[in-house]
């Protein structure tokens, strides 16, 4: 890592303690209480990643007597839509046993995002129990570029404030706005994902996610049946140039790839199909003439941006967890407090998943 980037991150500390950049005249703050989990760029190479046989704990729960009795002990349990979405308090997920994590994990499929406020444990634990905490749901992902706690690289963060971002934004948009399902341009995209802030503005930085297995559901057979048949590149070059030119952190750990998905998938357990395209990463359908795919991927995209009705906007709060299965959903920050002076900072948890399965039997994946 260069010398800017390393002194940038340790100056964000000061800043954060604050939620807000202080002026001179100001009296100095405590040492921000997480500053061990600011952003770290290490100069490690990685191999590329190889294949591995993944066993979805969810699949465990649905031979339980009661596959949401992880629930019992919540003092409310409320949906948050219809169809996507229920808000938890009352439960610590800290402190469930190996059954409750097989029952979250199946809950987060069939609902598609939870949210568990008041979970000061869980992150109070620190980066050793988030890598316990993941590799129960799969083999943790190490992301190819962005910043990570120091000596943990299994740990994705998330940081802006006024002077600084360690994000994937680009500022030539009209917003900064971006459906997306994490690194789907691994051969072996997320399942489970966990999020959590450690330092919030006091209003703005939501999350917003859409239910994929909705927005599928919207359309006409006949045209889900054609999306059937089709699979897309998704590709990662792009998220690597933009570190390589300097952003971000300077920092590419592992050569970019591009893998081939399927434009709609089925999930291991619960057997929903779901639309697997975003404009993040997703790039072009193959076997298509390129004028063919744009106006596809335009017109999903688009569906995808303006269907409120398959959305859910969540608030964060001081010590919120969030899970949400990336099969199924995709989601974006919202960067509405730029102008503000306070910092977002926020850790993922992110253990890898199945290759997506085609939700049409024998669809051919290779390129």
């Amino acid at each position: 890592m260069s010398s800017t980037s390393t002194s940038t991150v340790a100056e964000t500390a000061q800043a954060v303690a604050t939620l807000k950049l202080s002026s001179p005249e100001e009296k100095k703050e405590p040492e921000y209480r997480y500053a061990h989990l600011l952003p770290h760029f290490s100069q490690d190479r990685y191999p590329p990643l190889t294949p591995f046989e993944h066993v979805d704990p969810g699949r465990r729960a649905l031979s339980h007597p009661n596959p949401r009795a992880f629930l019992d002990g919540a003092t409310s349990v409320d949906e948050l839509t219809p169809s996507l979405g229920t808000e938890v308090v009352g439960i610590n997920l800290a402190e469930l046993d190996s059954t409750g994590r097989d029952q979250l994990a199946l809950e987060v499929a069939r609902r598609g995002v939870i949210v568990f406020r008041d979970q000061q444990d869980f992150i109070d634990r620190g980066p050793e129990f988030y890598r316990q905490w993941g590799s129960y749901f799969g083999r943790l992902h190490i992301h190819p570029t962005s910043g990570h706690p120091a000596g943990y690289p299994e740990i994705h963060l998330v940081y802006r404030d006024l002077s600084s971002s360690f994000n994937f934004e680009n500022d030539d948009s009209v917003t900064p706005t971006v459906w997306h399902s994490d690194v789907s341009y691994e051969l072996q995209p997320p399942g489970l994902t966990t999020l959590f802030l450690l330092a919030q503005p006091k209003t703005g930085g939501d999350t917003i996610f859409t239910s994929q297995v909705s927005t599928l559901k919207k359309l006409s057979p006949q045209f889900v049946a054609f999306l059937r048949t089709l699979k897309a590149v998704h590709s990662g070059v792009e998220q690597a140039e933009f570190s390589r030119s300097g952003r971000r952190g300077g920092i590419v750990r592992r050569d970019p790839v591009e893998n081939v998905h399927p434009v709609v998938r089925r999930h291991p357990v619960t057997g929903e199909e779901a639309l697997y395209v975003n404009r993040q990463f997703t790039r072009r359908i193959v076997g298509l003439k390129r004028e063919e795919s744009e106006t596809i991927l335009k017109f999903l995209y688009d569906h995808i941006d303006k269907s409120a009705d398959n959305q859910v906007r969540l608030r964060w709060r001081p010590n919120t967890v969030v899970l949400w299965d990336n099969r199924v959903t995709a989601h974006s920050a919202i960067v509405d407090f730029k102008e503000t002076g306070e910092a977002r900072h926020g850790a993922r948890i992110t253990p890898q998943a199945e290759r997506p399965i085609p939700a049409l039997d024998g669809l051919d994946l290779s390129s």
